[in-house]
């Protein structure tokens, strides 16, 4: 089978993986080079984590996202994966991390309740104020990202994927299986695979009414010389992820990373070709954030800002659909990398009639 896709991000590269394992004819389209620094996918580091709170079908999914992973490290010749644990924040009774705890412990995971005295004595560089609890897991860690995709762009096109850079797509038509590039050259295959993020709605103005780009800011901290390597040993830090104002985040710099500090709650806002450089207005937003939960924030360097954009479901749920001949990719709202292998493999089963297309959306919506 001949298949075209149509985006270089996780999502994208992992599909051109999954298929060309399975030893199907692949060739990828990607509008910038690969890696696309503009792709949302494209950073230093994205999180894998059990912690969802309600969303219990992402959390039964992450056992097998990390077997996926392990399937593409032996095809890559190394891991890009370094285990952080987990430290989730409580501000008010029940909800999103007694949620998270319950989940836990049905999937017999290890997982520990820290007091707002304990969260200070192990991580006395945090100021997190007064908690009513914190949820601390030694499962999770750190993808990184870019490398990920570097290496896995180098693997495709060895491995026989012809991969099309700084070739946009202008049209698509999903029941012929064909493409159309904006320089006027066509392609056709037996199915397409859209995976296009942000800019997936331009291609299937159908999504536009589902998947909002969501533009989002995110810095690069140099902790002081004192608390680097006590910083390069801390969990990945989630707070407040449930409030409706935001959620802010922390990810620890680690295997030659920077710290990232940075807000998950969703701007609805941006177009992912324009306004790509941080304000100074944000870049004090998120500063501000941070120096609310890390001690002695002045004595940390900023050594970047950067956007990103999500593409956003309203109910954070992914969208994976069959169109006619065409496999739509989108909404992965900010948390869809972790399970960037795992979905290219499942995707690639579907392509062979190996799974059905309704219980794969169910499955990629975290409803099994």
């Amino acid at each position: 089978m001949r298949v075209i896709v149509i985006g270089g991000g996780i999502m994208g590269l992992a599909c051109a993986w999954a298929m060309r394992r399975r030893g199907h004819d692949v060739a990828l389209y990607e509008q910038g080079p690969l890696p696309n620094p503009f792709a949302s996918s494209c950073d230093q580091h994205r999180l894998i984590r059990f912690t969802y709170g309600a969303m219990t079908g992402y959390a039964r999914m992450v056992a097998d996202a990390y077997a996926a992973w392990d399937r593409l490290w032996v095809d890559l010749g190394r891991s890009h994966y370094r285990p952080t644990g987990t430290l989730v924040v409580a501000r008010e009774a029940g909800g999103w991390v007694e949620r998270s705890i319950a989940c836990l412990e049905q999937l017999a995971l290890p997982v520990e309740r820290w007091t707002a005295a304990e969260l200070a004595r192990r991580l006395p560089f945090l100021d997190l104020g007064t908690p009513r609890c914190a949820l601390f897991t030694p499962t999770g860690g750190v993808l990184f990202a870019e490398r990920i995709l570097q290496d896995l762009a180098r693997h495709l096109a060895a491995g026989g994927v012809t991969l099309h850079t700084r070739t946009p797509v202008a049209e698509i038509d999903p029941v012929g299986a064909a493409i159309r590039t904006a320089d006027g050259r066509e392609d056709r295959a037996d199915a397409l695979v859209i995976a296009a993020g942000a800019w997936a709605p331009a291609l299937l103005p159908a999504l536009a009414a589902r998947v909002t780009p969501s533009r989002q800011v995110a810095l690069y901290l140099e902790p002081p010389a004192g608390l680097q390597a006590a910083w390069a040993a801390a969990p990945m830090l989630l707070d407040q992820i449930e409030a409706a104002e935001g959620g802010f985040y922390a990810v620890p710099p680690v295997a030659g990373t920077a710290l990232k500090v940075g807000d998950h709650g969703f701007s609805l806002r941006g177009h992912p070709d324009r306004e790509r450089t941080p304000s100074a207005e944000e870049r004090a937003t998120v500063l501000a954030l941070a120096g609310s939960r890390l001690r002695d924030l002045t004595r940390y360097r900023v050594l970047e800002a950067r956007t990103c954009f999500y593409s956003v479901t309203a109910d954070e749920r992914f969208i994976v659909e069959r169109c006619e001949q065409a496999w739509v990719l989108a909404g992965f709202s900010g948390h869809g990398f972790k399970f960037g292998a795992l979905i290219g493999e499942r995707v690639a089963d579907a392509l062979t009639g190996d799974e059905s297309v309704a219980a794969l959306a169910a499955w990629a919506a975290g409803r099994c």
